[in-house]
């Protein structure tokens, strides 16, 4: 075997090695960008092929952008832009004909706009060109910079060959790659129509909210409405335990019969007592008829005992036979009165504490703890802090007559950022309030409570994220849009200059109604 021959046998070899590892490393990954910039660097480490660079045809602009190039810093990649024709990169995605330039810095085609070869580009390099073709359609061009000895020879011929055959893998990497990033956006937005037609079927009126936290609320009350079980609601003051308590009462079956409420905490120990039981006449001093009780009063219907970790001991033993046996005694009476009444009550207090304090009655605890549905802080759902907000603002603005129409970015800023300490009652007083105050079509940071304007800075524990903030500040921008555009969405897309489907995605994913700002 010649000399030449030997030589010959190690190119291949080396040439089948490279493309084995690059079609691996192209065939492991779903993010093109990563497996095109892993190709590159081996090319350069078995090729010795230096710059390699992927040129892709950004299908919105009709340019020519770099997609990835070795050695290329991220300053370099933006200034790679070329129109269709335009330099050698762009002359081969128009004619679909490979290129090899022997001596680059004898070019005048050869632009160097990304300046990666300094600005005096070096006479002896090669420049390797070759079309990156998905069946008839250009879709980009794949380059080289390589060195040969004595110039252009067989071997420059051959490594185009080999380019040509790398683009072609590329090619139906590019295909592959994107037919899955399709059909995954497919898949996100059917998640989200799915998530959103879950969210409104599971939906309760008058209860505003599409956190995941509030759909595990939703969820819950879904499962026990028709039941009669005790439910027992957890959460701080202000999260809406009275909301959910109507909701489980006026969602299920008694939903025709009394709804009851008792505030435990706003009765002396004398008064709530009779208040839920009733009394005889004469049964203590001014007690000058008879009185039907809550419990007869909720009949067939549901009785809400609200901030229940607030009754004293001698009511706790007298609830608990109610709950037990669903039997009671008026105050002053032997007899005793049979009840049909779903039971529901709610604490902002820690009743696990009270109990092992002796506070709070073991057994009635337990009585009552059937069924427990815990209710998130404000804090703890601060996707639903917007929603809430315009929904308290479209409700105050049609009650004082006010032609206020949106919050202000930089309200909103301030509205995410709080702690919320006084939870949904909290915000609907703030919103209440920037209503009265506010004398145009949006709310302002102004607007708002000085708590919301001066709170310190590590006052959260859970301070805004970027990522949120980001959101936030893009679901402001397509709701302008959309309001601008009287809620057509092919036109909000050419205002904001992005795709259709681009805005169709956000719009789902945000919970935005094109048809409210329709006129």
């Amino acid at each position: 075997m010649s000399v030449k021959e030997g030589f010959d046998t190690t190119d291949q070899l080396i040439d089948l090695s490279c493309l084995y590892e690059i079609t691996r490393e192209l065939a492991s990954s779903l993010v093109l960008r990563n497996c095109l910039a892993q190709a590159m660097s081996l090319l350069s480490e078995m090729k010795g092929m230096k710059n390699g660079t992927v040129t892709i045809v950004n299908p919105i602009t009709g340019k020519l952008e770099i997609e990835v190039a070795h050695g290329l810093t991220a300053e370099n990649k933006k200034r790679g832009k070329y129109d269709i024709g335009e330099g050698v990169t762009g002359r081969v995605v128009a004619t679909g004909e490979p290129i090899i330039i022997p001596q680059i810095g004898e070019e005048p085609l050869f632009l160097n706009r990304t300046r990666s070869r300094g600005d005096q580009v070096a006479s002896d390099r090669s420049f390797l060109c070759v079309p990156i073709k998905d069946s008839s359609r250009i879709i980009g061009a794949l380059s080289v910079d390589c060195q040969y000895e004595e110039g252009i020879d067989d071997q420059a011929r051959k490594d185009l060959q080999f380019l040509t055959v790398l683009s072609s893998i590329i090619a139906q990497t590019v295909r592959r790659i994107q037919i899955v990033t399709q059909e995954k956006e497919s898949l996100q937005i059917e998640n989200l129509k799915l998530r959103r037609e879950l969210s409104n079927k599971n939906r309760i009126d008058d209860i505003v909210g599409n956190s995941s936290r509030m759909q595990e609320v939703f969820d819950m009350v879904h499962r026990v409405v028709d039941s009669n079980a005790t439910v027992l609601l957890r959460g701080e003051s202000g999260t809406g335990k009275t909301l959910v308590a109507k909701a489980l009462h006026y969602n299920g079956v008694r939903h025709d019969k009394p709804f009851v409420a008792v505030n435990c905490s706003a009765l002396p120990e004398t008064l709530l007592e009779s208040e839920l039981f009733g009394h005889e006449k004469g049964a203590f001093t001014g007690a000058t008829e008879r009185k039907i009780g809550r419990f007869e009063s909720a009949e067939g219907g549901t009785l809400f005992l609200d901030e229940i970790g607030e009754i004293p001991h001698s009511v706790q033993i007298k609830l608990l036979g109610v709950v037990q046996e669903r039997v009671f005694q008026r105050l002053g009476s032997p007899q005793s009165i049979s009840c049909d009444v779903r039971l529901v009550a709610a604490t902002n207090r820690d009743l696990e504490h009270a109990v092992s304090e002796g506070n709070f009655r073991e057994d009635l605890y337990y009585r009552l703890n059937v069924f427990p549905i815990y209710l998130p802080p404000l804090r703890e759902r601060r996707t639903d802090i917007l929603l809430l907000a315009d929904f308290f603002l479209e409700n105050y603005a049609s009650e004082n007559k006010k032609p206020i129409r949106r919050i202000s970015t930089s309200a909103i800023d301030l509205l995410v950022q709080y702690h919320w300490p006084g939870n949904v009652r909290e915000l609907q007083n703030c919103i209440e309030r920037a209503v009265l105050i506010c004398d145009g079509d949006s709310i302002l940071a102004t607007h708002l409570p000085p708590t919301l304007q001066t709170a310190p800075a590590g006052s959260d524990a859970n301070p805004l994220s970027l990522a949120v903030a980001v959101e936030n500040f893009e679901r402001e921008i397509i709701i302008d849009a959309l309001k601008k555009n009287n809620g057509n969405q092919t036109k909000t897309a050419q205002y904001l200059d992005t795709s259709l489907r681009i805005i169709n995605y956000k719009i789902h994913r945000y919970g935005i109604d094109p048809k409210q700002f329709k006129l």
